[in-house]
């Protein structure tokens, strides 16, 4: 048994035997094929670790299509994007636009770029492994990494240089690791009437200690059949592709729900999905050869021994 399997098992049967039904109350989510109300029954305040020094944390009792949720994360963190087009998996077609926009979620908040008082030109260079400033001939200053990427911007009214959410903490991963503000942020009021749907996963802090790369997920609302074990493997990669990129090795990684939830459609499926036969966990191989998050792809990662048991029942996920 992967111990990725024992705590899903532990926490659907801690929901479906102790969790609250909002039954009473109104609800946002609604089933797509026919509009009604999608209720659930959810436990408040799920907290999971894992050390994923002793294993990597992916589910046996059903396949967790691991390389689909690396696509996703990279979509967001690397490619900072909020367009479903440039994403090869069809997780968030139900949310885009006719243009394929999810709105200003997710890698656009990641892409956003804020001034940082304590951000400086040597220290661009070190956590890039190089680059340099680059002008317009005017007051527009620029800082390109080593292949000619905008990194930072220089905020002339504020005298301070701009980076996004990604970059600031490899620069402090590089240059501060021992700071308790390795954080991103994609919960944002003022752009909340502009997203296709509040971000679920909405914070996640890394934390160094005895050279290890801790991390933790804050999540506000989960489906626990659709998405725990996607989330927990896709955060657990971020983490892991982070360490190994930067010189750390890979720490505990803390998932926090704060709702999480298994809807009425799912019970009956869920429970059966329990009943899956466990395998141990595939040890995970990262490319050493890679020092930049942003050479990282698909390729760069591979499950070793990936043995997993066959669920073919598909989970409707509410809208």
């Amino acid at each position: 048994m992967s111990y990725a399997d024992k705590l899903f098992i532990e926490n659907i049967e801690n929901i479906l035997n102790n969790g609250i039904s909002d039954e009473n109350m109104e609800v946002r989510p609604k089933w797509e094929d026919d509009g009604t109300p999608a209720h659930t029954k959810a436990i408040f305040g799920m907290v999971d670790r894992y050390d994923l020094s002793k294993e990597f944390p992916i589910m046996t009792i059903r396949r967790t299509f691991w390389k689909s949720a690396l696509d996703e994360i990279l979509w967001i963190w690397q490619k900072k994007s909020n367009n479903v087009n440039e994403l090869n998996s069809h997780v968030w077609d139900a949310w885009a636009d006719e243009n394929g926009s999810i709105g200003k979620a997710y890698g656009y908040q990641m892409g956003v770029k804020s001034c940082y008082k304590d951000v400086t030109e040597e220290g661009m260079v070190k956590a890039f492994r190089g680059g340099s400033v680059v002008t317009d001939g005017g007051s527009v200053k620029t800082f390109k990494d080593t292949k000619g990427r905008t990194a930072a911007v220089y905020n002339d009214e504020r005298k301070m240089w701009m980076l996004d959410q990604t970059d600031r903490i490899i620069y402090q991963l590089i240059n501060d690791p021992g700071s308790r503000r390795i954080m991103c942020m994609m919960y944002i009021p003022e752009d909340l009437s502009e997203m296709a749907l509040a971000p679920c996963a909405y914070s996640m802090l890394f934390n160094v200690m005895d050279g290890k790369l801790n991390s933790m997920l804050t999540q506000r609302s989960q489906d626990m059949a659709v998405a725990n074990n996607w989330n927990t493997v896709q955060y657990s990669l971020i983490t892991m592709l982070l360490a190994s990129a930067y010189g750390f090795k890979s720490g505990e990684f803390v998932h926090e729900v704060t709702n999480a939830h298994v809807y009425d459609r799912h019970m009956e499926p869920v429970r059966e999905l329990l009943k899956g036969q466990q395998f141990d966990a595939p040890e995970v191989w990262i490319n050493p050869d890679i020092h930049d998050f942003y050479e990282f792809t698909k390729d760069d990662v591979k499950l070793i021994d990936y043995k997993y048991s066959e669920f073919d029942h598909k989970f409707p996920v509410a809208v």
